[in-house]
């Protein structure tokens, strides 16, 4: 495996110093008595402008050791740093290009652009190994014509899609272009269809697509198989974007803030799921290609016992509602932390944004890969206004659909973590449609055809707890809440008086043990003490049994009988 190594700040002040004078002594001088730089030795960083020893750059993965500025990638450079020694096996190759709208210098263009990148096209595909995993692979390159899509290049990546579908292939695509090829016309625009049909074949054969999003994506690669991925990775600094920033400018007259569709930009406003270093990117993508296996049938050995009622502790309704929103009590994160040490998360909703009060993403449970989605709050008034105290978005609740869609995908079990003390109702999640995103959560739930296992771990306010809750099995802990509404407001609602929350506490029934008396949960959780990060590890050993227990069961069962089972567990109330 190729590793990089950021120099540190002795070594770019010593080291490269040194570097810098022996390279000095090594200027050549023409007839004219003229200096100039012996071929290769240096190279300008695109982003900061500094010259650089190449030979540095290129130990460091091709960023820059100054400012972590990015460099394109040559094809073969790719290809060395993500696949295996001398296992990509090159597909389709030799193709020849036509010139549909005999566009004149078009084929001088072309035979030009290959004798200078030795590439046919600006695409190269093939079969690889990661890791000793088989995946398909395809590579774009912006020196030729800016990678841009053209009849071959839609052909390549249609072609690819289709044959890694009838081998039962994951396929990996680093995008890179300008768009559509100009000088192809409509026949370049009709493969943004076509490549877009042979992918979603692709994925009705339930078959994973990694999107790697590069510096540039722009245009009509954008608009089809880059944004496609079942997930989309990007590269720190790339640009990406429909219509190019010029084109932006010059249409509406107006300059554009710094940052404007870069990676960054794309992960705050939901269409990336994660931002991934170069030198990270050949682990992460194995890892992924592992994460999306089919899990088989599984048995556990050495899962724990269940805690006993015994350690049931006394307190009043109003007083576990209390402890349920204590700031102290462990949060989704810290379940997930002990629970599903790999997780790796996945972000953004596809549509608007990524929505920081819900978590969610896939790692291995004992083993068996799960998607784990949970409602996050924050300990500090800091981290409470970043994950919004809890209150999910309609966004959030579009990025937990998505991530359960693409659980059901792939045959993986998803774990929900409920606590929140409800759906935000600001004005913003109301224009962006907060009730028909909770209503679609609903929907698209009762139906999906893997098993859903749901925790009430702090509180479960209404429908914003709901819209993770239509699950096989509802567990909760003991000093949890789920209720239709806060004490104080229903006491508001029908006495008209909020200071009455104690009482309506009692009376709303809203307690673990009153919640299971009423078919509600399936299991409590009890709790020695209030649960907090510190004290997390016998609640997390009682979660894992409970989790073994539900994965033993319902891999027994067909995806009709799963569903079926989930929808008679609702139609009895």
């Amino acid at each position: 495996m190729l590793k990089f190594r950021k120099p540190n700040r002795m070594e770019t002040e010593s080291d490269h110093t040194k570097t810098e004078k022996r390279s000095k002594q090594m200027i050549l001088r023409n007839s004219e008595d003229q200096p100039s730089v012996p071929e290769g030795v240096w190279i300008k960083c695109p982003k900061c402008g500094a010259t650089l020893y190449k030979e540095d750059v290129v130990n460091n993965g091709y960023v820059c050791y100054k400012c972590d500025g990015y460099f394109r990638v040559k094809t073969k450079n790719r290809l060395r740093m993500v696949v295996d020694k001398h296992s990509f096996e090159e597909w389709d190759t030799g193709m020849l290009i036509s010139n549909p709208l005999e566009f004149p210098g078009y084929e001088e263009k072309i035979t030009q652009v290959q004798g200078k990148t030795k590439l046919n096209e600006a695409v190269c595909c093939g079969k690889a190994k990661i890791y000793g995993v088989e995946a398909v692979v395809c590579v774009c390159d912006s020196r030729f014509i800016m990678g841009s899509m053209g009849q071959v290049v839609g052909e390549k990546i249609a072609r690819t899609f289709e044959r890694a579908t009838r081998e039962k292939l994951p396929v990996i695509v680093f995008c890179c272009s300008g768009g559509a090829r100009m000088q192809e016309g409509m026949v370049s625009l009709m493969q943004m269809a076509k490549t877009s049909a042979a992918i979603k074949k692709h994925s009705n054969a339930g078959l994973l697509y990694i999107s790697v999003l590069t510096d540039p994506t722009t245009g009509g690669v954008t608009a089809s198989f880059a944004m496609l991925g079942d997930v989309i990775l990007a590269e720190p600094g790339a640009l990406i974007g429909f219509a190019g920033p010029r084109v932006i400018e010059q249409t509406i007259g107006q300059k554009l803030p710094e940052g404007f569709q870069r990676a960054e930009f794309l992960l705050e406003h939901g269409f990336v799921d994660a931002i991934v270093k170069r030198e990270d990117l050949k682990n992460t993508l194995y890892k992924l290609i592992q994460l999306h296996l089919v899990p088989q049938k599984v048995e556990f050995s050495d899962k724990p016992v269940l805690g006993r009622e015994m350690n049931q502790q006394e307190y009043t309704a109003w007083e576990r509602v209390q402890i349920s929103r204590d700031a102290k009590r462990a949060t989704a994160l810290d379940y997930i932390e002990q629970l599903i040490p790999d997780f790796m998360e996945l972000h953004g909703d596809r549509h608007y944004a990524d929505d920081t009060a819900v978590v969610g993403g896939i790692g291995h449970f004992h083993g068996v890969p799960v998607t784990v989605i949970g409602i996050q709050k924050g300990r500090t008034t800091k981290e409470n206004i970043f994950r919004n105290f809890g209150m999910p978005s309609p966004e959030g609740y579009r990025k937990a659909l998505r991530l359960m869609k693409e659980a059901e995908k792939f045959g993986r079990v998803i774990i929900n973590f409920v606590d929140t003390p409800g759906a935000f109702c600001g004005m913003e999640a109301e224009e962006r449609g907060q009730g028909e995103a909770i209503a679609r959560n609903l929907f698209e739930m009762s139906d999906l055809k893997v098993p859903i296992l749901s925790f009430m771990i702090g509180e479960g306010g209404s429908g914003g707890a709901l819209a993770l809750a239509v699950a096989n099995e509802v567990v909760m802990l003991e000093n949890a809440t789920y209720s239709i509404l806060s004490p104080e407001g229903f006491a508001s609602i029908l006495w008209k008086d909020g200071k009455r929350a104690a009482e309506a506490a009692q009376v709303m029934k809203i307690t673990a043990k009153d919640l299971k008396e009423l078919h509600i949960v399936d299991q409590v959780i009890w709790e020695n003490e209030p649960v907090t990060a510190q004290n997390i590890d016998y609640v997390a050993e009682q979660m894992k049994s409970v989790i073994c227990d539900f994965i033993e069961k319902y891999s027994q069962l067909s995806e009709e009988e799963i569903a079926s089972q989930r929808y008679d567990r609702f139609r009895v109330y």
